[in-house]
Parts: C-alpha cells; sequence; structure tokens
C-alpha cells in the first residue's frame, strides 16, 4: 500500500511541478494594444494592408516568446475596431478601445479625417495614440499624448510644390481638393502658400473643392482647364483622384497632375488604369528598388498577402516598432491600464531617432517625426517606382 502511495505521490509531484513551470510560462498577461482602423467605408484597403502589416508583427513577437520588458516576457494582444473611414466612428471606435477593452495604447487612425477627431478623444483621455498615415498638423498639435510616423502636410506641400515646378517647367498651378477632408483641405492650402511664394501671387490659376462624396467632378474640373494651368494638383483620398484624372482626359485636358501620399494604394491603379500613368506623387517610401530591412518587410508582405505592401502598411509596421519600443522603454508594465498608459506616453516621448523601414526619423517637441519624402513616378506598368528623395 505505501509502495503504491509513494508511487502515485511522485505521480502527484511531477505534475504539480509541470503545472507550475506551465503556469510561469503563461503568468503574464498580455499587453493589449488598439487599432482604430478604416477596414470598411471609403478607404477600407488602408485598413486591410495596416491590419495585414499589424498581424505580421504580432506572429513574429509572439512567435518569439513574448516583448521583453523589465527582464520578463509578455505576449502581445492586438484589438482591431473598424472605424468606418468616418469621423464620428473613429472617436467611437477609439472611446470603445479605450473604456471597453482598456487598451495600454492605440495606433491608428490613419487618414487625418478620422485622426485628427481620434486623436482629440485619445489625448482627452490620456491614452497614448500613434498614427502611421496622418500628415496633417491638428492630428498632434498641442496633444502630448498624440503622435505619429508619417511626416506632416506643411514639409509634404512644399515638396510638391518644388518637385512640380521643375519637372514640369511650370509656371501656372490649379487644385482641385474636397473641402470636407482636413488632409485634403490642409494640404490644397499648405501647396497654394508654397506655389505663390515660388512664383507669385495669381500664379494658382484655379483653387476649386468638392464635397466628399462627389462623383462628377465636371463643373470644377472645366473651371481648371479655361484657367490653362500647366499641371493639376490633387491632395485627394485614392478613390477620388481615379474619378478625377479620367473625367479630366475626357473633357481635353492633356496635361500632368500631381498628388500626394493618399494616392499610395495599389487600389489607384485598380480604379484609374491608364489615365493614371506617367504621373507623380509625394509619398513615404518607394517599394521599388528597397533594400534592407525595407526590402525583407516588402518580401514577406508579398509572400504572406500577394501583393506589394503600400506606404500605410509600411507606417503601421513604423509605428508599431515605436509603440514596443515606448513599452520596453516603461521598464515594467503595470496592471492598471491609466498607469501604464502614462508610462508609455513617457516611454513614446523619450524616444529621440527611431530607424524605420519608411526612413530614419527624428522626434520634435510636438510627437512629430522629421524625415524624407519620395516622389515616385507611375510608370507604364501601374508600378510606383522611384523618382526623388527629397529631405527636410
Amino acid at each position: 500500500m505505501s509502495h503504491c502511495f509513494s508511487k502515485l505521490g511522485a505521480l502527484v509531484l511531477s505534475l504539480a511541478a509541470c503545472l507550475c513551470l506551465a503556469t510561469a510560462a503563461v503568468a503574464n498577461e498580455p499587453i493589449k494594444i488598439g487599432f482604430n482602423l478604416p477596414l470598411t467605408g471609403d478607404i477600407p484597403e488602408v485598413g486591410e494592408g495596416s491590419k495585414n502589416a499589424a498581424e505580421m508583427y504580432l506572429k513574429d513577437v509572439n512567435d518569439a516568446g513574448g516583448l521583453e520588458v523589465g527582464g520578463e516576457q509578455y505576449p502581445l494582444e492586438f484589438i482591431y475596431m473598424d472605424n468606418e473611414s468616418k469621423p464620428d466612428s473613429a472617436v467611437n471606435a477609439a472611446l470603445k478601445l479605450i473604456e471597453q477593452e482598456s487598451v495600454v495604447a492605440v495606433i491608428g487612425p490613419n487618414s487625418s479625417n478620422q485622426a485628427v477627431p481620434a486623436g482629440g478623444t485619445c489625448n482627452d483621455n490620456r491614452v497614448p495614440m500613434i498614427s502611421p498615415w496622418s500628415t496633417n498638423v491638428n492630428t498632434t498639435l498641442d496633444r502630448p499624448w498624440v503622435f505619429r510616423a508619417a511626416f506632416l502636410d506643411d514639409f509634404q506641400g512644399v515638396v510638391a510644390a518644388n518637385f512640380a515646378s521643375s519637372k514640369f517647367d511650370a509656371k501656372k498651378a490649379a487644385v482641385i481638393f474636397d473641402i470636407s477632408n482636413p488632409y485634403s483641405d490642409g494640404l490644397a492650402n499648405v501647396f497654394k502658400g508654397a506655389w505663390e511664394k515660388k512664383h507669385g501671387e495669381g500664379s494658382v490659376v484655379a483653387f476649386v473643392s468638392h464635397g466628399a462624396k462627389d462623383q462628377d467632378f465636371s463643373a470644377q474640373l472645366t473651371k481648371i482647364i479655361a484657367a490653362a494651368p500647366d499641371f493639376i494638383f490633387v491632395p485627394d483620398n485614392y478613390n477620388q483622384t481615379a474619378l478625377i484624372i479620367p473625367q479630366a482626359r475626357d473633357l481635353g485636358y492633356q496635361g500632368p497632375f500631381m498628388g500626394a501620399d493618399a494616392w499610395g494604394t495599389p487600389d489607384l491603379i485598380k480604379l484609374c488604369g491608364q489615365d493614371c500613368y506617367g504621373q507623380y506623387f509625394s509619398t513615404h517610401y518607394a517599394a521599388a528598388g528597397a533594400t534592407g530591412a525595407t526590402k525583407e518587410f516588402i518580401d514577406r508582405y508579398k509572400e504572406a498577402y500577394g501583393s506589394v505592401p503600400a506606404d500605410y502598411a509600411a507606417l503601421t509596421w513604423d509605428a508599431i516598432g515605436l509603440m514596443l519600443q515606448a513599452i520596453q522603454n516603461a521598464g515594467t508594465v503595470e496592471r492598471n491600464p491609466r498607469k501604464m498608459r502614462k508610462l508609455v506616453r513617457e516611454g513614446l516621448a523619450s524616444i529621440k531617432s527611431f530607424p524605420g523601414i519608411t526612413g530614419d526619423m527624428k522626434f520634435d517637441e510636438q510627437g512629430d517625426p522629421i524625415k524624407c519624402a519620395v516622389v515616385v513616378e507611375i510608370d507604364d506598368q501601374g508600378e510606383f517606382v522611384f523618382a526623388e528623395s527629397v529631405c527636410p
């Protein structure tokens, strides 16, 4: 009897030891990060690309045992919330992530149209947020809890003006923009100021707006064509640009177009076709000819998802890298979300430079990166090809 008991006792002790080891291995609860993404609505391609990049990053970290913070490993949990490409939905998504999911930080929204209001919500609730793609100055302005991975429109507008002036030997510019979108409206005005500083008052010969839901741009384009510009600047989202350029061609306009980073998705070519070939836009990185860590990311993304990652996917990768660096800078993981959020914000503010796949960046006091822009050409295969790099 005692012999049997000793065997049973040994087995129980052995199982208990295994259970203790297993419990120790999973003792740390996951660090929860929220993603505020346009998975439906006007720009679902942006949300999909960002989520794809996030899923790649998540797998890398968790397959390696988690994120090391203060000498311990913590698994990551990414929670995706759809903002429907709408400003009010972005605010609601932010509140759900903060109040219901108790995330320690938020990545996104991407588009300034959603990032500006959602940034206000995160700042008011003292939750650190990084927008991967938003370029409007108001996203981070006087908001110590909000950061970004993209350059600002104050820089991008000047890049577009200088490039178009030189490339097209242009003296007269026209602009068409979405007045309801802070990104488009803000960038249009920055460009106008930069162009007139370079070429004089009145050198923007047409400055016309449209609404968010407009499909027919013939009235605006007729006015632009009558003003005889040397080129047309279109700081619109890709879905709107894909309507504007073919309609301009149908009305007889043969000149060049210049765009901005919201053009930078393969869906532009799917929707616009050959009418967009030969045009240029400023953006955050060029996939064609990439090297090093950037090429490695592109190759892995293509293998996983069957397409070349657009700039918002690459910027999401960098935004995650920045957020994880901030968590590691915190040095410890607090279970109280409010305490942890404060540590993460301090960790973000302490990052002075970061080697991103969209370029090396340094940060100013507003949480904005100082980094280079890229101008790409859409070639006759519909590929985005590097044309020029422009640094501050």
